[in-house]
């Protein structure tokens, strides 16, 4: 349970907050470049921690990231002709390099010098693998963007995807790096998928796991730990990385990984980012719809939606092609009759099931409500590196772990059967360092 002052202090992430501040010192995903598909095309609206701004692909390929309203008298830039490497308001003809620089003011007397006395909010961007990534930190020349696996292979290797959630950002990561979910609200009833490769069986026969953290350099090592019989110890150990990522523990021989990050858009909105990603070899059709064929066969048994894993028409509002079909107004297109022969949650897509948890405890979590338990181990970890780096950043001027060592983040999550007397941690250490063009082996 946390206090009252301590759940607003990570709730929070607008300018001048103290989690607000920390996030700002990370470089943040921000669109997926396939959201600004063409140099001189439509701009964009983002909403990231809590300020509404304008994304635009310029004439040379770079990206522009800037506040909404334009500096002279408020109108968006939204509608902004995006040309010859600015952003031109409509208005009254403003037009804005990525900097922020006002570089030319039609309006005003040819010998005027008021454009050089204006300057908007801009933001850094860089674009690596499908992402564009913002700096909204203090830093003129901040680290380079985080090793991120994902964000090194070659962009055939990674698949992207974003949807919108409706809720705070921290309940979002909490559902994340929650093992002990897995055997509950994923489950099964008499299906393959339980019986499926030895993790799976581990993890549907021992559904009460042991759970033990480790702090790291850029976050925390979460172990949960279930009876492997004689062999010992079967460890699904989940990487959190700061602030807001999570490394999913892979299955089987030569998989392909996947993680997620929650990036706040404001204190009742997050991007959902998930990602799938191959240290060696394309992301085939195989890996891409492997979970989507489990949800189309529900959805011809049962005669649902088949568009129940889509995304609704699109619109031009900040996250606005990420809003999923299944959502709160519909009850996430929960199942009463698959709910008893199926799945133990009747909500038929993998990911949905996680959204309705986690936008159920309403757009921001009163905790000072809950009841934690040995279960929750890495929760309680976890909040504790937020909470005293929001404070030592505050109090200190101490930079967040990992915001200015992005070679920390050059790691992979583990699964792994380990004998009864081996230190866990020690051991995934050792595993989980990143060898690049080297496959990944977990059970």
């Amino acid at each position: 349970m946390l206090t009252r002052d301590d759940n607003e202090l990570l709730s929070r992430v607008g300018p001048g907050t103290p989690t607000g501040q920390m996030l700002r010192q990370y470089w943040l995903p921000c669109l997926p470049s396939a959201d600004l598909p063409d140099a001189d095309g439509a701009p964009a609206r983002v909403r990231l921690l809590g300020e509404d701004l304008i994304a635009w692909r310029q004439t040379d390929d770079s990206v522009g990231l800037m506040q909404n309203s334009c500096p002279h008298r408020g109108a968006s830039l939204f509608f902004g002709r995006n040309e010859e490497n600015g952003l031109r308001c409509v208005y009254h003809g403003w037009k804005f390099d990525t900097e922020g620089n006002c570089v030319d003011m039609p309006n005003e007397p040819a010998e005027s010098n008021f454009k050089h006395k204006i300057k908007a909010t801009a933001y850094q961007t860089r674009e690596r693998s499908g992402v564009i990534w913002a700096y909204m930190g203090p830093l003129a020349n901040p680290p380079e963007l985080p090793y991120l696996e994902w964000n090194l292979v070659p962009t055939e290797q990674v698949q992207i995807s974003v949807r919108l959630q409706e809720c705070n950002w921290v309940q979002a990561v909490e559902g994340g790096i929650d093992s002990s979910h897995v055997g509950f609200l994923h489950k099964w009833f008499g299906d393959e998928r339980n019986e499926r490769g030895v993790s799976n069986m581990y993890r549907a026969t021992d559904l009460q796991p042991r759970f033990e953290v480790a702090d790291t350099d850029y976050g925390v090592l979460i172990g949960a730990r279930r009876e492997a019989g004689d062999e010992g110890y079967y460890w699904r150990i989940t990487q959190f990385l700061l602030p807001f990522y999570s490394m999913i523990p892979p299955q089987g021989v030569n998989p392909a990984i996947g993680g997620h990050a929650w990036v706040p858009m404001d204190d009742e909105t997050t991007a959902t980012w998930t990602v799938g990603w191959h240290p060696t070899d394309a992301i085939n059709a195989t890996n891409r719809n492997q979970n989507l064929s489990q949800t189309m066969r529900l959805v011809e048994q049962y005669g649902l939606d088949p568009n129940v894993a889509g995304v609704l028409p699109a619109t031009t509002q900040p996250g606005g092609k990420w809003r999923p079909v299944a959502n709160p107004r519909n009850d996430y297109m929960l199942n009463q009759q698959v709910q008893r022969e199926k799945l133990f949650c009747g909500i038929v897509v993998g990911r949905t099931q996680d959204q309705a948890m986690q936008e159920s405890m309403g757009p921001i979590y009163d905790r000072t409500k809950e009841h934690l338990g040995a279960s929750d181990t890495a929760i309680i970890r976890v909040r504790r590196r937020w909470i005293n780096s929001a404070i030592a950043l505050r109090d200190q001027g101490t930079p967040p772990p990992g915001a200015l060592e992005p070679q920390a983040y050059h790691v992979r999550s583990v699964s792994q059967v380990m004998k009864r007397d081996v230190v866990w941690a020690e051991e995934a250490r050792r595993l989980m360092g990143v060898q690049p063009g080297k496959p990944i082996y977990a059970v």
